[in-house]
Protein backbone atom coordinates (compact mmCIF):
# COMPACT_ATOMS: atom_id res chain seq x y z
CA UNK A 1 0.00 0.00 0.00
CA UNK A 2 1.34 2.96 -0.65
CA UNK A 3 1.05 6.19 1.25
CA UNK A 4 0.34 10.13 0.79
CA UNK A 5 1.83 12.31 3.36
CA UNK A 6 0.00 15.24 4.04
CA UNK A 7 1.26 16.90 7.27
CA UNK A 8 -0.41 20.11 6.57
CA UNK A 9 -3.60 18.46 7.70
CA UNK A 10 -2.97 17.90 11.56
CA UNK A 11 -3.38 21.55 11.89
CA UNK A 12 -6.83 21.13 10.67
CA UNK A 13 -7.28 17.62 13.06
CA UNK A 14 -6.22 18.83 15.77
CA UNK A 15 -7.71 22.75 15.93
CA UNK A 16 -11.31 23.02 17.02
CA UNK A 17 -13.75 25.36 16.93
CA UNK A 18 -12.34 28.93 17.40
CA UNK A 19 -14.25 31.06 19.20
CA UNK A 20 -15.89 33.97 17.24
CA UNK A 21 -17.02 34.41 13.27
CA UNK A 22 -14.40 33.86 10.74
CA UNK A 23 -16.51 36.17 8.37
CA UNK A 24 -16.57 38.72 11.08
CA UNK A 25 -13.22 38.52 12.82
CA UNK A 26 -11.05 38.14 9.96
CA UNK A 27 -11.84 40.96 8.05
CA UNK A 28 -11.20 43.02 10.54
CA UNK A 29 -7.30 41.87 11.13
CA UNK A 30 -4.27 43.69 9.95
CA UNK A 31 -2.98 41.01 7.49
CA UNK A 32 -4.93 40.38 5.26
CA UNK A 33 -2.94 37.67 3.47
CA UNK A 34 -2.15 35.70 6.45
CA UNK A 35 -6.78 35.54 6.67
CA UNK A 36 -6.82 35.27 3.16
CA UNK A 37 -8.76 38.06 2.59
CA UNK A 38 -8.97 38.93 -1.13
CA UNK A 39 -11.54 42.14 -0.92
CA UNK A 40 -14.38 43.27 0.55
CA UNK A 41 -16.93 45.79 -0.45
CA UNK A 42 -19.05 47.95 1.64
CA UNK A 43 -21.38 44.91 2.47
CA UNK A 44 -19.41 41.78 1.60
CA UNK A 45 -16.08 40.04 2.11
CA UNK A 46 -14.06 37.41 -0.59
CA UNK A 47 -12.04 35.07 1.15
CA UNK A 48 -10.04 32.06 0.07
CA UNK A 49 -11.38 28.66 2.13
CA UNK A 50 -8.46 27.59 4.32
CA UNK A 51 -9.61 24.13 3.93
CA UNK A 52 -10.53 24.30 -0.04
CA UNK A 53 -12.27 21.59 -2.20
CA UNK A 54 -9.87 22.78 -4.93
CA UNK A 55 -7.61 25.72 -5.83
CA UNK A 56 -9.16 28.58 -6.03
CA UNK A 57 -12.04 28.04 -3.88
CA UNK A 58 -13.80 30.95 -3.01
CA UNK A 59 -16.09 32.09 0.40
CA UNK A 60 -18.01 35.05 0.03
CA UNK A 61 -20.20 36.37 3.07
CA UNK A 62 -21.82 39.78 4.34
CA UNK A 63 -20.42 41.50 6.35
CA UNK A 64 -23.53 41.69 8.80
CA UNK A 65 -23.60 38.58 10.74
CA UNK A 66 -26.80 36.59 9.62
CA UNK A 67 -27.45 33.28 8.86
CA UNK A 68 -31.00 34.21 6.65
CA UNK A 69 -29.84 34.88 2.99
CA UNK A 70 -34.08 36.26 3.07
CA UNK A 71 -33.28 38.50 6.43
CA UNK A 72 -30.70 40.56 4.64
CA UNK A 73 -31.59 44.24 3.66
CA UNK A 74 -31.74 44.55 -0.13
CA UNK A 75 -28.68 46.82 -0.72
CA UNK A 76 -26.74 43.58 1.25
CA UNK A 77 -28.31 41.31 -0.96
CA UNK A 78 -27.46 43.19 -4.27
CA UNK A 79 -23.76 44.00 -3.15
CA UNK A 80 -23.22 40.12 -2.08
CA UNK A 81 -24.49 38.77 -5.41
CA UNK A 82 -22.41 41.34 -7.55
CA UNK A 83 -19.98 40.26 -5.88
CA UNK A 84 -20.48 36.66 -6.26
CA UNK A 85 -20.67 37.57 -10.53
CA UNK A 86 -17.67 39.33 -10.21
CA UNK A 87 -15.46 36.57 -8.22
CA UNK A 88 -16.84 34.03 -10.94
CA UNK A 89 -15.50 36.65 -13.94
CA UNK A 90 -12.14 37.12 -11.64
CA UNK A 91 -11.62 33.17 -11.47
CA UNK A 92 -12.71 32.33 -15.23
CA UNK A 93 -9.76 35.17 -16.24
CA UNK A 94 -7.27 33.77 -13.39
CA UNK A 95 -7.77 30.21 -13.54
CA UNK A 96 -10.08 29.07 -16.58
CA UNK A 97 -11.76 26.74 -14.62
CA UNK A 98 -14.84 24.88 -16.93
CA UNK A 99 -17.45 24.84 -14.55
CA UNK A 100 -18.59 25.88 -11.17
CA UNK A 101 -20.00 24.78 -8.17
CA UNK A 102 -21.89 27.55 -6.32
CA UNK A 103 -23.46 25.98 -2.68
CA UNK A 104 -24.94 27.93 0.30
CA UNK A 105 -25.10 25.76 3.32
CA UNK A 106 -27.64 27.23 5.48
CA UNK A 107 -28.40 25.55 9.11
CA UNK A 108 -26.23 22.65 10.40
CA UNK A 109 -28.67 19.87 8.81
CA UNK A 110 -27.77 21.23 5.87
CA UNK A 111 -24.12 20.62 6.46
CA UNK A 112 -22.86 24.16 7.17
CA UNK A 113 -19.56 24.41 9.13
CA UNK A 114 -20.21 28.03 10.09
CA UNK A 115 -24.13 27.79 11.17
CA UNK A 116 -24.50 31.53 12.30
CA UNK A 117 -23.25 33.44 9.36
CA UNK A 118 -24.46 32.56 6.08
CA UNK A 119 -21.43 32.18 2.95
CA UNK A 120 -21.43 31.08 -0.38
CA UNK A 121 -19.16 28.69 -1.31
CA UNK A 122 -17.35 28.81 -5.16
CA UNK A 123 -15.25 26.46 -6.22
CA UNK A 124 -13.69 26.06 -9.78
CA UNK A 125 -13.80 23.05 -11.36
CA UNK A 126 -12.09 21.34 -13.85
CA UNK A 127 -12.47 18.26 -16.07
CA UNK A 128 -11.00 15.33 -14.50
CA UNK A 129 -10.32 17.35 -11.12
CA UNK A 130 -11.80 14.96 -9.05
CA UNK A 131 -10.49 11.25 -8.99
CA UNK A 132 -10.52 7.70 -6.77
CA UNK A 133 -8.66 9.34 -3.72
CA UNK A 134 -11.51 10.95 -1.63
CA UNK A 135 -13.41 8.14 -2.22
CA UNK A 136 -10.99 5.22 -1.84
CA UNK A 137 -7.88 7.53 -0.44
CA UNK A 138 -9.81 9.92 2.31
CA UNK A 139 -8.08 12.48 0.76
CA UNK A 140 -8.27 15.08 -1.44
CA UNK A 141 -5.48 16.55 -4.07
CA UNK A 142 -5.06 20.16 -4.13
CA UNK A 143 -2.86 21.15 -7.31
CA UNK A 144 -1.76 24.89 -5.42
CA UNK A 145 -0.41 26.26 -2.38
CA UNK A 146 -3.51 28.23 -0.59
CA UNK A 147 -0.76 31.49 -0.36
CA UNK A 148 0.23 30.77 -4.49
CA UNK A 149 -3.96 30.85 -5.17
CA UNK A 150 -4.29 34.30 -2.38
CA UNK A 151 -0.84 35.88 -4.81
CA UNK A 152 -2.60 35.05 -8.11
CA UNK A 153 -6.07 35.97 -7.64
CA UNK A 154 -5.30 39.09 -4.94
CA UNK A 155 -4.26 41.26 -7.49
CA UNK A 156 -7.34 40.64 -9.96
CA UNK A 157 -9.64 41.57 -7.06
CA UNK A 158 -7.75 44.39 -6.21
CA UNK A 159 -8.88 45.48 -9.74
CA UNK A 160 -12.64 45.13 -9.24
CA UNK A 161 -13.55 45.19 -6.11
CA UNK A 162 -11.48 47.92 -3.84
CA UNK A 163 -10.42 46.62 -0.63
CA UNK A 164 -11.52 48.29 2.69
CA UNK A 165 -8.93 48.27 5.59
CA UNK A 166 -10.61 49.27 8.97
Amino acid sequence: MKRLWAPWRMAYIQEGKSEGCIFCDKPREKNLRTNLILAQTVHSVVMLNKYPYNSGHLLLAPKRHENQLSSLPQEEYRDLCETLRLSLDILRRALQPEGFNLGMNLGRSAGAGVEDHLHWHVVPRWEGDTNFMPVVGEARVIPQHLLDSYDRLSPLFKDVLIPERG
